[in-house]
């Protein structure tokens, strides 16, 4: 019960750098991702990876389709992004993310070496960063990820509600 209280309070809490122009036009980016992952029945949720300014690595949820439960949408930009550079280590990349990343998400942002995530909607379920986990503020990992959420956060937050929605009233 106590967890509940200290993840609601964390939520609340401010970070950084969030809602530059950079960060939303490169947010928009990323919804675009989510909408491809709409139209094909998953859920929407998009993500790219940005390295020295440039987009090197796109992603959208694919689980179904892939019939791969690490298909989520950070980890598929993360591959496309690793493959682009060259490298697994994405050393002071930015991931941009439409949804708050899961706990498996956010290991693979420590593991790439990601500099900095930045995430549109809070996941109150599943949300890994500031939700109900604050996995990369963890003490003994050995690499620290900077994060910025909120970013276009109505936008992505509607793309979530609206398509659960439609589930939920027998659509796709």
């Amino acid at each position: 019960m106590g967890e509940s209280v200290d993840a609601a309070k964390h939520a609340a809490e401010p970070v950084t750098g969030a809602g530059t122009a950079a960060d939303e036009r490169l947010m928009r980016e990323a919804v675009v991702e989510a909408q491809r992952a709409q139209r094909r029945g998953e859920v929407p949720v998009g993500a790219v990876v940005v390295l020295d300014g440039a987009v090197v690595g796109r992603g959208s949820n694919q689980p179904i389709r892939g019939m791969d439960p690490t298909a989520h949408a950070e980890i598929v930009a993360l591959r496309d992004a690793a493959r682009t550079a060259g490298n697994y280590r994405l050393t002071g990349a930015v991931l941009y993310a439409t949804v708050e990343p899961c706990l498996m998400c956010a290991g693979a942002l420590v593991h790439a070496r990601i500099g900095r995530l930045v995430f549109g909607a809070a996941e109150p379920k599943a949300g890994a960063v500031r939700s109900v986990m604050r996995v990369l503020d963890h003490p003994a990992l050995n690499h620290r990820v900077e994060v910025a959420g909120g970013v276009l956060e109505p936008e992505c937050t509607a793309l979530m509600r609206t398509f659960f929605a439609e589930r939920r009233a027998g659509g796709n």
